[in-house]
């Protein structure tokens, strides 16, 4: 059988003030493509489908029609919740309104009899058993484990053991001649960060060990790093990546989807398909001249521009004029202002004009611009009279 591997659309997220619903539309296009091209039997969405907690209108229609899409011709589609999705509003409308139309969706853990484990036929005929894993913060992650084992947790154990055990749970039905797949987000140990990530949950207080996962799955499909990428471990273990890059640390991501071939008792395999549709991500450095000549090649790319210039009136303005698809402007380090960078080497104030005064600190900021000083000096007239 052929799975279709996916997570951490995003959509709805805004790049430095720049909508992207139009790269959402055409990335998440090319995937329901891919599934049709590649005949796939099961789509798995391993969460944040959604930038935010509180989705707008447009965002949640653009993920449900692509949704509709991926479930045409019989697949089977299993998605899960990630830590930017309202788990709540996907366990509680998407979950029940998708599930009319035999999709499985899971915005909370569940024991596997609820649902946290699902026996599923595919187009192939062959019998698939997932266990699915959204995901779990620290402040759920007892509260998760209470509800599996229905025991009171008298006291908070390690994070990493809560989620093993959960995991565990959920794959103890997995059979030899089935289909073994595993759907999680989360921050696995060794895992390479994409750069768009949340820091605060993909801290060492969230990494989970590989070990974790039973050498009884085919295939564990996870979701929360933006880098594709797979992590050795007792089975073949793969994030997809994000399909198209959230912000100028994930420039260098190749946005991809997985294609898994699976059948029990066989090792599955795992190759990634491109994903069109996004705009490259590109940083520039260099003087004004060279980054504007290097500029003026990068196509529609959306641009972060670091200038090798001393700060002066208008710089950010001229580079954007110049550089229409530039998102942000900065200093690099040698030219970036330093409050205080002169240290106890600073003059005496006494017996200074207000103009001397200013010209020290314009010189102390590394802004060398004539034109400010003229500002100054004839708002100190205006107002000293």
């Amino acid at each position: 059988m052929k799975i279709l591997h996916t997570s951490d659309w995003h959509v709805g997220k805004v790049l430095k003030g720049r909508d992207r619903y139009d790269e959402h539309m055409a990335v998440l296009g090319s995937i329901v493509r891919s599934a049709r091209d590649e005949n796939v039997d099961l789509v798995l969405v391993a969460g944040d489908l959604f930038e935010t907690a509180a989705p707008t209108a447009k965002s949640q229609g653009l993920v449900m029609r692509t949704l509709l899409a991926l479930r045409e011709d019989g697949r089977q589609v299993v998605v899960i919740a990630g830590n930017h999705d309202n788990q709540s509003l996907i366990e509680a409308v998407y979950r029940p309104v998708l599930g009319e139309i035999g999709m499985h969706v899971l915005g909370l853990p569940k024991r596997p009899a609820a649902g946290g484990t699902m026996s599923l036929r595919a187009r192939d005929g062959a019998d698939v058993k997932v266990a699915a894993l959204p995901f779990l913060s620290h402040r759920y992650a007892v509260r998760a484990a209470e509800v599996m084992f229905h025991e009171f947790a008298e006291h908070a154990l390690d994070y990493a053991q809560r989620v093993g055990e959960i995991v565990r749970l959920l794959t103890e039905g997995f059979t030899a001649d089935t289909v073994n797949v595993v759907m999680a987000h989360g921050t696995l140990l060794g895992g390479r960060r994409g750069g768009g990530e949340r820091e605060v949950q993909t801290t060492l207080d969230y990494e989970l060990p590989a070990s974790m996962f039973p050498a009884s799955a085919h295939y564990v499909a996870l979701g929360h790093l933006h880098r594709q990428q797979e992590i050795p471990g007792p089975c073949p273990i793969f994030y997809s990546g994000s399909p198209l890059p959230i912000d100028f640390g994930e420039e260098a991501n190749e946005p991809a989807a997985l294609i898994v071939t699976a059948e029990p008792g066989i090792r599955a395999d795992a190759r990634a398909v491109p994903v069109s549709g996004a705009r490259r991500l590109k940083t520039l450095r260099g003087t004004l001249d060279q980054v504007i000549a290097e500029g003026e090649q990068a196509g529609d790319a959306y641009l972060r521009v670091v200038l090798a210039e001393s700060a002066r009136a208008g710089l950010g303005d001229l580079v954007r004029e110049q550089l229409p698809g530039t998102l942000e402007v900065l200093l690099d380090d040698a030219h970036r202002p330093r409050p205080g960078a002169s240290g106890g080497d600073r003059p005496s104030r006494a017996g200074r004009s207000p103009l001397d005064l200013f010209s020290d600190y314009l010189a102390e900021q590394s802004v060398a611009d004539p034109r400010i000083s003229a500002m100054f000096a004839d708002l100190l007239d205006e107002v000293t009279g």
